[in-house]
């Protein structure tokens, strides 16, 4: 009997270990699972906030930020929502991105909860391009295929992490004098890595794109409809575009003008009215490079890549100008783009998540300076002053400044800024 019930008793427990045992595999197997996360997961699922960002905070991009400040930055991004951001090169003297992704790993080690994606760019540049010789829009640089080498290297690298590549920035938009290139450039390398995918040298489960201008996916004048942009489409995984609503202000200004049957409406009432046209204005854009798709066959995902408003501006969008500056603006606009996007199913890459001042050094006052969310002292501008009042941002810093308002939150304060566009009758007038 003793022997027998030891025998019993033994049998059992090894049951119940090995029961423990396969549960523990299992429970290990779906948490592996779970962050198994692929950008088919990502792309169109408001859970998953999207942003452009450069955690540059000096005057010259040779002052590299250090990790420990992009920590800063992504802590503060994450704790808004954002889980995907994109970076624009991964040039050697520039280690922006490299660094972005090593600070993401490194959050990512000391907090199991932390999570963030990156959408990947490599750099695409024509021959000659930001040099004193003529660009040749024909040819590319021979820089460009160390910057797809560099980027695959980084995607493999940090597999949980790079889930997009996109190959050039607004690289084949012909007002890119300075540097852009023709559909086929693009299409090479895109072809390049979809095929490195088929041989298993980058995971399939990487997306591809190239992000660029709508008139640039055929959504503008037909000069882009050629045979390799066709066939630029049918090779990405989807289609990122760009729209600007904002430069259009000036550049394409019919939308944002208050047309007459408004010129009783309150200023803050004509504001309200221009940022809702504006929100259409970017959404008919969206559709035009929808419908080019479909009339090609294609039926893809088409995400919003880049999108954003300036808050300052000394220029065409400032008081002289379009009148369209400033934080109030801003505000409308994001929050019009991200209910458009969130509904919609469209992931919107907002430009852009912080004030960078080497993009017009020269100007401060430059609204290329202004596009960020947050200024450069870590003050959070009107479109989010709802997040601090909520104290999302409590206990994070940037610099050493803890997260505040604009204004001091004095509204009163801000809407003093604010103007109204120009009228058509004041336009018809001055004509």
């Amino acid at each position: 009997m003793k022997t027998s019930l030891k025998y019993i008793l033994l049998v059992s427990f090894s049951i119940i270990v090995m029961g423990c045992a396969n549960k523990s595999k299992k429970d290990s197997n779906n948490v592996t699972k779970e962050k198994q996360i692929t950008a088919a997961d990502i792309l169109g699922n408001p859970d998953y906030l999207a942003i452009s960002y450069g955690g540059y905070r000096l005057k010259s991009r040779d002052s590299q930020p250090s990790i420990a400040e992009l920590k800063e930055d992504l802590k503060i991004l994450s704790a808004m929502g954002i889980k995907i951001v994109r970076t624009y090169n991964v040039q050697p003297k520039l280690p922006h991105a490299s660094n972005v992704l090593e600070a993401i790993h490194q959050l990512k080690s000391e907090d199991n909860n932390f999570e963030m994606y990156v959408m990947l760019g490599a750099w695409m540049d024509c021959l000659n391009a930001w040099t004193e010789l003529e660009p040749n829009h024909d040819i590319e640089s021979p820089q460009n295929a160390g910057e797809i080498d560099r980027a695959v290297a980084l995607a493999n690298k940090y597999p949980d992490i790079v889930k997009i590549i996109a190959v050039g920035n607004e690289a084949m938009v012909k007002w890119a004098t300075s540097y852009y290139v023709q559909p086929n450039v693009i299409l090479k390398w895109v072809n390049h890595l979809q095929n490195l995918k088929k041989e298993g040298k980058l995971s399939k489960e990487v997306w591809i794109t190239s992000s660029d201008d709508f008139a640039s996916w055929g959504g503008g004048d037909s000069l882009y409809h050629v045979e390799d942009l066709e066939n630029l489409i049918k090779a990405v995984d989807y289609i990122s575009m760009h729209t600007y609503p904002y430069h259009n202000s000036h550049y394409s200004p019919e939308f944002w003008r208050v047309p007459e049957n408004e010129i009783n409406l309150s200023d803050t009432e004509k504001v309200e009215a221009a940022m809702k046209r504006a929100l259409q204005f970017a959404q008919k854009q969206y559709d035009s490079v929808s419908n080019y798709m479909k009339s090609l066959g294609v039926n893809k995902p088409i995400h919003i890549g880049e999108t954003g408003w300036a808050s300052t501006s000394d220029g065409l969008y400032g008081p002289n100008g379009s009148r369209a500056t400033d934080e109030y603006k801003q505000g409308l606009y994001y929050k019009h783009l991200r209910e458009w996007t969130n509904k919609a199913g469209i992931s919107c890459f907002y430009f852009e998540a912080f004030d960078e001042q080497w993009k017009d050094a020269g100007n401060p006052s430059g609204s290329e300076n202004h596009f960020g969310l947050f200024k450069l002292n870590g003050e959070a501008k009107y479109p989010l002053w709802d997040l601090v009042d909520k104290g999302v941002f409590n206990g994070l810093s940037r610099g050493g400044k803890p997260i505040t308002k604009t204004f001091n939150g004095n509204k009163n304060e801000l809407m003093k800024t604010v103007l109204t566009p120009p009228t058509t009758i004041e336009v018809g007038a001055t004509n």
